[in-house]
């Protein structure tokens, strides 16, 4: 038997919720997890049969998205002075996510360490320092003002050089593995045209009736690379 803790800060408790979503599908073979409240921070507490590798390297991959991804948006969402309403502000922030996501998760995959005991905010705030100093730039970078005008030209250069799929039924969004997204909800509630910006798509497919504000959307960042059927 295996144990592992992976704990945050309670005010990160959504966090913790998120890795037990992720992970129960994969514990409910052998093993389990629960959440729990440890004086003033969230936890998860995992257990499981005889680990062959695919647990730790799931819970790699989420924790990973966790600070990716949760993180980086509290972080840009913090620092970033656009005129934007709040939705467009965090379709910047997934855009910039994905933007870089792939770079991002190779560096703070390699920063968490083995365990058993994994302290999220302890791995942000004493492994990252460089990639802090990444997001700071971006965060500089966009200037003071940015627009929806300026929003829609940044998306439309990243969706120009994606070659990514995914795949659209009812609001809810697939990747290439037809396997469903779930990351906007480290933005503190799913929302699927932040999903489907976080998700670096290029072209999206879209799987029967789409509902009327998805589809503005849609025509609006994706135009010719949405493809209904």
């Amino acid at each position: 038997m295996e144990e592992i803790t992976v704990s945050d800060q309670g005010t990160n408790s959504l966090y913790i919720t998120y890795l037990y979503n992720a992970l129960s599908g994969i514990l409910a073979r052998d093993g389990g997890c629960e959440e729990l409240i440890l004086g003033e921070r969230a936890a998860l507490r995992i257990r499981a049969e005889d680990d062959d590798g695919e647990l730790r390297e799931s819970l790699r991959e989420r924790l990973t998205e966790v600070v990716g991804v949760g993180y980086k948006y509290r972080y840009l969402n913090a620092r970033l002075n656009v005129a934007l309403s709040a939705h467009d502000k965090d379709l910047l922030c997934a855009a910039l996510i994905a933007a870089d996501y792939e770079a991002d998760k190779g560096y703070i995959a390699r920063k968490i360490g083995d365990g058993p005991d994994f302290n999220i905010d302890g791995i942000y705030a004493f492994r990252l320092g460089a990639l802090k100093e990444k997001w700071q730039r971006i965060a500089e970078y966009v200037p003071v003002g940015f627009s929806a005008g300026d929003l829609k030209q940044f998306c439309d250069f990243l969706v120009g050089e994606s070659k990514n799929k995914i795949y659209l039924q009812g609001k809810t969004v697939f990747g290439e593995n037809f396997k469903p997204l779930r990351r906007s909800r480290l933005f503190g509630e799913e929302n699927t045209e932040t999903e489907i910006m976080l998700s670096d798509a290029g072209f999206v497919y879209c799987l029967g009736d789409v509902e009327e504000d998805v589809s503005d959307f849609l025509q609006k960042f994706y135009a010719e690379r949405a493809i209904f059927s």
